[in-house]
């Protein structure tokens, strides 16, 4: 099987590039790769990408993910989050090709305590929410072969995620303060790429378009903010970091005005996911661990 990753350099395009692998031969590309054009700024170059690699499996890990940033610079997101997704699926529909495209929990308005399923109602608050909600919708329309996964609060070990940034205020203050009216699971990018490897491993092994959909795809359980930062702290203490930090105080949202609204509840039900695949989802602390003895190198 030929494969096709866009997106490479980012979280979860690295680890993509492991999980994939073993799956056949992969070309991956980014957006300042220069023998293909992966830059999702310029629709009609990457459709003629993936005309050139004419793959059995694109994978899209390319996003606009700058949520705050987003708001000043609509058209931009607009262009990497949603036009480009949708020109891909339409080339992926010509070449008899599954696309594997990922969404996220800000598609919805984050009311409520209870998590949301796949056929829940969206309403997005934020512009990278609706750009992310359109491109999910031309992705459909296309009628590709396709799985969305719709995740959230994402991290890697590569680059920067919040428990790097916990740590080093943790090193430099004695105080903390940390909102706690978000509630979501700490999901890691390489929970992500797996999760898709096996994904597409058994649809491989179905009829045609019977596993076809959308997904949500996050680490089992939830936390706040501040009980993730409060658990990568401790943790951290426990592997014996020395750290300055003697209280993290929960604090609300409005204690920290972005120029984007965040979802409150960013809950999401894995049942469908489950069911289809076979899948367990680990709680969320199994992967934060993981990424703590990684990145404190114990």
């Amino acid at each position: 099987m030929k494969i096709l990753l866009l997106g490479k350099g980012g979280q979860v395009g690295w680890e993509l590039q492991r999980s994939l692998a073993p799956l056949g031969e992969l070309v991956a590309v980014d957006f300042d790769s220069s023998d293909l054009c992966g830059d999702f700024t310029r629709p009609d170059a990457v459709a003629d990408t993936v005309r050139q690699v004419a793959p059995q499996l694109i994978v899209n890990a390319a996003a606009h993910t700058a949520v705050d940033k987003a708001e000043s610079e609509p058209d931009l997101v607009r262009t990497i989050n949603a036009t480009t997704p949708g020109v891909i699926a339409r080339e992926a529909a010509k070449l008899g090709a599954r696309l594997v495209h990922y969404s996220t929990d800000y598609v919805f308005d984050g009311s409520g305590a209870a998590p949301r399923d796949e056929q829940a109602q969206t309403s997005p608050l934020s512009v990278y929410g609706e750009t992310k909600l359109e491109g999910e919708a031309l992705i459909r329309e296309a009628r590709c072969a396709h799985f969305i996964f719709r995740t959230s609060w994402v991290y890697a070990a590569r680059g920067g995620n919040f428990a790097k940034t916990m740590l080093r205020l943790a090193r430099e203050r004695e105080r903390l303060t940390v909102i706690d009216d978000q509630i979501g699971a700490p999901t890691g990018a390489d929970l992500l790429a797996d999760v898709t490897a096996h994904a597409v491993r058994t649809a491989a092994a179905a009829a045609p378009g019977a596993l076809d959909g959308t997904y949500n795809l996050v680490a089992g359980g939830e936390t706040s903010w501040h009980g993730y930062a409060t658990y990568v702290i401790d943790l951290a203490r426990q592997l014996g970091e020395e750290l300055k930090v003697s209280e993290i105080a929960p604090v609300p949202t409005s204690a920290f005005p972005t120029p984007a609204k965040r979802p409150h509840n960013s809950r999401l039900s894995t049942q469908k996911l489950q069911a289809a695949f076979g899948l367990v989802p680990p709680p969320w602390q199994v992967g934060v661990e993981r990424l703590l003895v990684e990145i404190l190198g114990r």
